[in-house]
C-alpha cells in the first residue's frame, strides 16, 4: 500500500502495544495519539500504566489532559483525536493511533464526528433509581448494543438514553453522526496466546501493586476525588476504591481486580474480531517479535 493516512496499533491489556508503537515512530519520525479511555488522566497512572518513560522523546498525545474525577467520553474523545491528528499531518509527520479502547479505535476509523449532547435533567430525574437491567432494557428498545460499555454502569447507561433521546429529538445531529471511514488506514493488532496474556497480567498487577497502586488510590481519594467517581473508572480503581473504603478485604481485592482484568482482556478480544467484521481488517502480528522486526514488518506493508 502507498504511505497510509493513519497506522493503528491495538490489541488487548498486556501485549505490549506502547512499545511497538514508539520504534514505529522513532523509525518514521511519527507522532504518537493515545486511544486509551483512562490514560487522559492526571494523576491515574500507576492503574492506568502510562508507563510515560516509554516513550522518551518520542511525542505523545492526548495523555494527561483532563483531571482525575471528570467523566471524559467519546464526543470529546473524537474533537481532540481530529484537532491533534490535523496538525500532525500538517507538519508532514505520521499519526500513530495506540490504545486498546476499542470503541475509540472503531470510531475514528469509521470517521465518526458526533455533535455535542446536551445533558438533559428531566430525562435523568426520570430515569433515576431504575436498575442497570431497566436501564439496559430501554437502551436496547433505542439501538442496537454494540458497545457493551453503554451499560457498563447504571451512569454510563443513562448517559447512553440521553444521547439517544437527544438523535431522535434533533435527526439533523444523528445525521452528522454517520460514519465517513478513513482511507488507507493500516491497523496492526499486537498478537499474544491466551496464557501469555494471562501471565503477563497477573504479572503487571503483582507489580503496579508493588509500585504503589494502592497508595496512588489513596491520595486520589484524599485529594476529594468522590469515590463513586473512582468507581466509575472501573478496574483497578474499582476495586481499589472498594478495598480502601472498607468493602473489600486486601486478599478479595486482589482475587477480584485480577480475575476482572483477564475478563476486561476477553472482552477487548470480542471487541476485536467484531471490529473486524464491521469496520476494518487487522493485521495481527505475534507478539514474540521483537520490536526491531515488529517495525520492519509494518513497514514493509507501508512500502
Amino acid at each position: 500500500m502507498s504511505r497510509p493516512s493513519l497506522v493503528v496499533i491495538t490489541g488487548p491489556t498486556a501485549s505490549g502495544k506502547t512499545a511497538r508503537a514508539v520504534s514505529l515512530a522513532r523509525a518514521t519520525g511519527g507522532e504518537i495519539i493515545s486511544a486509551d479511555s483512562r490514560q487522559v488522566y492526571r494523576g491515574m497512572d500507576i492503574g492506568t500504566g502510562k508507563d510515560i518513560q516509554e516513550y522518551g522523546d518520542v511525542p505523545v498525545h492526548l495523555i494527561d489532559i483532563c483531571p482525575a474525577g471528570y467523566k471524559y467520553n467519546l464526543y470529546e474523545f473524537l474533537r481532540d483525536y481530529n484537532a491533534v491528528y490535523d496538525d500532525i499531518v500538517s507538519r508532514g509527520r505520521l499519526p500513530i493511533l495506540c490504545g486498546g479502547t476499542g470503541l475509540y479505535v472503531e470510531s475514528v476509523l469509521k470517521g465518526l464526528r458526533l455533535p455535542e449532547v446536551p445533558e438533559n435533567p428531566s430525562l435523568r430525574e426520570s430515569l433515576r433509581g431504575k436498575s442497570l437491567a431497566e436501564l439496559t432494557e430501554i437502551l436496547e428498545g433505542m439501538k442496537t448494543l454494540h458497545n457493551v460499555t453503554d451499560v457498563d454502569t447504571a451512569q454510563r447507561a443513562i448517559r447512553a438514553i440521553e444521547i439517544q433521546t437527544f438523535y431522535a429529538a434533533h435527526p439533523e445531529a444523528a445525521s452528522q453522526a454517520e460514519p465517513h471511514p478513513v482511507e488507507n488506514a493500516l491497523v496492526i493488532g499486537v498478537d499474544v496466546d491466551r496464557e501469555t496474556r494471562r501471565s503477563r497480567i497477573t504479572h503487571r498487577l503483582r507489580a503496579r501493586l508493588d509500585e504503589g497502586m494502592v497508595e496512588e488510590v489513596k491520595r486520589l481519594l484524599d485529594s476529594g476525588i468522590p469515590s463513586e467517581d473512582l468507581i466509575y473508572y472501573g478496574l483497578e480503581y474499582k476495586f481499589l476504591t472498594l478495598y480502601l473504603t472498607g468493602h473489600l478485604t486486601r486478599e478479595e481485592m486482589e482475587s477480584q481486580l485480577e480475575i476482572a482484568i483477564h475478563q476486561f482482556a476477553k472482552r477487548q478480544m470480542t471487541w476485536f474480531r467484531g471490529m473486524e467484521r464491521r469496520c476494518h481488517p487487522i493485521v495481527w502480528l505475534p507478539s514474540t517479535l521483537s520490536d526491531r522486526d515488529f517495525t520492519d514488518r509494518i513497514l514493509e506493508m507501508m512500502k
